[in-house]
């Protein structure tokens, strides 16, 4: 299967890898000015990495997260990269490709690939070593190998984040099959898991996705995963889930980047709302996704949850938007439309305020006098 899919690069893939690799820029940028007084050092983790380019030619992650690095002088100074595969053809071929990169000399700390499972011991060393500020990829091509002490152990310290694949059509086939009962109990917990295996029979397949996805969730936000963010990934037809990508992170700011990101890789837009969504056939049925007017249900729902209260964006924005599609720009338009209509009062509190700009200074008063959790 890991053959195959090298062999075969798909649009689905290539999604993917821009979107692992435009988060990585973005968050070495924000890290590294703080990285740079302790200690000096960030990190890119790649435990499933593969050969390193597809059968025609093209890059895949791991190389373009290394040219990435190097076209930023700051970056190649500070980044610590590990690669690791279970096949020792993978390892030999990505060890090549690295060695052929325009630039590698750059680097002041020189790549590393490693051949070996992904399994308890490795859970074990990334839960009992600090880590320096890591971006980390857990790639697996089935559910082996993908655990929730992996996952905690990647992002327990500061600066730390993952993203990492979930083959939903494996593990939605997988949590009632007995055989594969630990790897499940594995990824969920055991309490959640057997939980899902009690409340799945009889579901929707909407039903069960959002069930599965939820539990998953909240363990991993149990864990010390903050934010938890999902990328959806349709097969062909765009009438089922394939599989998702996972982004976790302990801070605000790396999910916003995140979100926005994944909002440019979506295929469709609702209203300025992203579906946070590949798939290939919804470019071809706009109406059928803009049914949903999700800008109309942000504009009630900001009513009813700040009814009565005087709050600046961020504080909207940060409280408001997580767990949602819903983006920066989407609030931005939202308030601005409510002033126009004169339903809010804005005053700013450090002098004059350019007209529809909502910089922190400035105070947003709803109407109303009750509050409504959302």
């Amino acid at each position: 299967m890991a053959k195959k899919f090298f062999e075969e690069r798909s649009d689905q893939s290539e999604v993917k890898a821009r979107i692992v690799t435009k988060y990585f820029f973005a968050w070495a940028r924000v890290i590294t000015p703080t990285a740079a007084k302790h200690g000096g050092k960030i990190a890119y983790i790649d435990l499933y990495a593969g050969p390193g380019r597809y059968r025609d030619g093209a890059a895949s992650t791991p190389l373009l997260v290394l040219q990435t690095a190097l076209d930023d002088a700051r970056m190649a100074q500070m980044l610590v990269s590990y690669f690791n595969d279970a096949r020792n053809e993978n390892t030999a071929t990505l060890q090549e490709e690295i060695n052929k990169l325009p630039g590698i000399e750059k680097f002041t700390y020189k790549p590393i690939v490693t051949c070996g499972e992904v399994d308890d011991e490795a859970a074990r060393y990334f839960n009992e070593t600090k880590l320096i500020p890591s971006f980390s990829f857990i790639d697996p091509f089935g559910y082996k190998g993908l655990s929730l002490n992996i996952i905690k152990g990647v992002i327990k310290d500061w600066g730390c984040d993952c993203v990492f694949f979930f083959n939903y059509n494996r593990i939605n086939a997988g949590i009632g099959n007995q055989f594969v009962a630990q790897h499940m109990d594995d990824l969920f917990g055991r309490q959640r898991a057997e939980a899902l295996r009690k409340r799945l029979p009889g579901l929707s397949p909407e039903l069960r996705e959002a069930a599965i996805l939820e539990e998953l969730a909240n363990e991993i936000k149990r864990l010390g995963g903050t934010y938890v963010l999902p990328f959806t990934f349709k097969n062909a037809a765009g009438t089922r889930t394939s599989h998702k990508l996972i982004f976790v992170s302990k801070h605000f700011r790396g999910y916003s980047i995140m979100k926005s990101i994944m909002a440019g890789e979506s295929s469709t837009h609702d209203e300025g709302v992203p579906s946070l969504t590949y798939s290939p056939a919804d470019a071809s049925m706009p109406l059928l996704f803009s049914l949903a007017q999700p800008l109309s249900k942000l504009k009630e729902n900001l009513l009813a949850t700040f009814a009565g209260r005087e709050v600046n964006f961020t504080q909207i924005y940060e409280t408001h938007s997580v767990d949602t599609p819903y983006i920066d720009k989407n609030y931005r338009e939202i308030l601005k439309r409510l002033e126009n209509e004169g339903v809010i009062n804005v005053r700013s509190t450090k002098g004059k305020r350019r007209a529809g700009t909502f910089a922190d200074h400035v105070l947003i008063k709803f109407p109303g006098g009750g509050h409504i959790g959302h």
